[in-house]
């Protein structure tokens, strides 16, 4: 036997026997357990590198530290909250009541206090959104805390920073977050012209080594914006020309976020804190009253839902299941990506298969190729289970929203796919109000005109091409 031939099977033994060491002890979920094995057997020293970048587990050593929230009292009150759910005295408003199960899963899960007093401006056009949001930056006062995942360099970008600039110049606290990965392209220009100002700028998971980062499969895929400690942004669009309907690839960008003014700002703040403190540890930020003015206004219930793999529990995922094993009616569903793991699946299929009416709302574009045919492998399960399936024309569909008896919602930054549950870090409201859950039915049911129906007949008429590039999409589909 050579040396060449001698290297080359030692190497791919250690290649193996490495494999199945650190995925198996890794404990892993046995579907992204078996399609890495797969890509480590058959790709076996290209494959090996990929799993040191994508495939490995964060530390279990804690990212956000809370120990600063008792101040807060954050913790007490989900404690309380908790007690009074289980002693049936929680001043629950009439509307939402039965819905006491999922308020006290995301309260166990998550610490997610719920809150009932919150009014929410609902947007599903970039335009109207970032101009709602360049006015209330312009009239801040105190302080302006943005974290997105993707930012550009262009005219929207600029007109961002400008913002903040003009802010930061006038003497208030400017904080601004990006993740490393999301806004790889933005420009050195335009973060010393930050930085210049006086803004704070920071980037989550940096790189330490240029253009290499293992850490680059856990991403920060939150989208929010504090004003005052009194407005709050959340919801699906980043910053960039294309979340305008400008880019010629997609056209149209249709998404959906929320303005919200009222108690859940506080939560939406402490979650920004959390993110800031973990990028930056030499400028912590403290847990101060001055960031915590929100008062009471409206009548809507709502809480703020994070997950991220710095959890084994999938919170976002639990709350919508939770919320589509609740369905007497109907469950709509608007996501760029269709991608469920096995128990988010089911709760799809048995929603459908008992009567419910599941529809569910997809791009009929891709901005990931393998993503797109891994979705069209899902949504044929979907159909032979009963559920309806909206192919959405008029541009590009990134709305992350579910809307439940005309009762319950979800809008935030989780998409319905396994990276959105387990691999980012992601942030979401659920909403308790007919108001605006009849809002968001209404944004569907306008959409649906800009939509064509695929049926089971059309979609068993799809080529044998498509199905095999659905077949290799959805074996590699727990690990995309």
């Amino acid at each position: 036997m050579t040396v060449p031939t001698f290297l080359l099977g030692a190497l791919l033994v250690f290649n193996i026997v490495l494999a199945f060491t650190i995925v198996f002890l890794e404990r892993k979920n046995p579907t992204s357990t078996w399609a890495w094995l797969l890509v480590l057997t058959f790709i076996p020293i290209a494959g090996f590198i990929l799993y040191l970048i994508f495939g490995r587990k964060l530390s279990n050593t804690k990212l956000f530290i809370w120990d600063n929230k008792s101040k807060l009292g954050v913790k007490k009150a989900a404690q309380n909250q908790l007690q009074l759910l289980e002693e049936n005295s929680f001043p629950i408003q009439k509307g939402y009541r039965h819905h006491k199960d999922l308020f006290y899963l995301h309260l166990r899960n998550n610490d997610a206090i719920l809150t009932q007093h919150n009014d929410v401006k609902i947007f599903s056009d970039g335009k109207e959104k970032f101009d709602q949001l360049l006015f209330d930056i312009k009239h801040a006062k105190h302080h302006v805390h943005l974290v997105y995942y993707i930012v550009r360099s262009d005219e929207l970008g600029w007109k961002i920073a400008d913002a903040l600039i003009d802010r930061a110049k006038k003497g208030l606290e400017v904080r601004f977050l990006y993740d490393d990965m999301g806004a790889r392209r933005l420009s050195r220009k335009y973060i010393k012209a930050l930085k210049d100002a006086g803004v704070h700028v920071e980037a989550f998971f940096p790189s330490i080594i240029p253009k290499l980062n293992f850490k680059i499969n856990h991403r920060n895929h939150r989208k929010l914006a504090i004003i005052d400690g009194r407005i709050g942004y959340i919801g699906g669009f980043n910053i960039g020309d294309e979340y305008l309907g400008k880019s010629r690839k997609f056209g149209y960008w249709r998404d959906t976020h929320l303005r919200v003014v009222g108690e859940a700002v506080r939560n939406m703040q402490t979650r920004f804190i959390l993110d800031w403190n973990q990028a930056s540890k030499e400028r912590v930020l403290q847990y101060d009253p001055v960031y915590y003015t929100a008062t009471p206004k409206g009548n809507v219930g709502m809480q703020i839902v994070s997950s991220g793999p710095d959890n084994d529990w999938e919170q976002i995922k639990y709350g919508y299941i939770k919320m589509i094993m609740e369905a007497e009616e109907y469950v709509y569903i608007q996501t760029p990506y269709f991608i469920p793991d096995e128990s988010l699946a089911d709760a799809v299929r048995i929603a459908s298969l008992s009567g419910i009416d599941v529809r569910i709302m997809i791009p009929n574009k891709p901005d990931h190729p393998f993503v797109y045919w891994a979705t069209y492998s899902y949504v044929g399960n979907m159909l032979e289970a009963g559920a309806k399936i909206h192919i959405y024309e008029n541009g590009f569909l990134h709305a992350k929203t579910i809307v439940v008896d005309g009762k319950l919602s979800s809008v935030g930054t989780a998409n319905i796919d396994v990276r959105s549950f387990r691999l980012n870090f992601e942030v979401n409201a659920f909403m308790y109000s007919e108001q605006v859950a009849r809002q968001l039915l209404k944004q569907y049911e306008r959409d649906m005109k800009e939509c064509y129906t695929l049926s089971l007949e059309d979609y068993k008429k799809r080529s044998t091409w498509i199905r095999f590039k659905e077949s290799v999409a959805r074996l590699i589909s727990p690990i995309l």
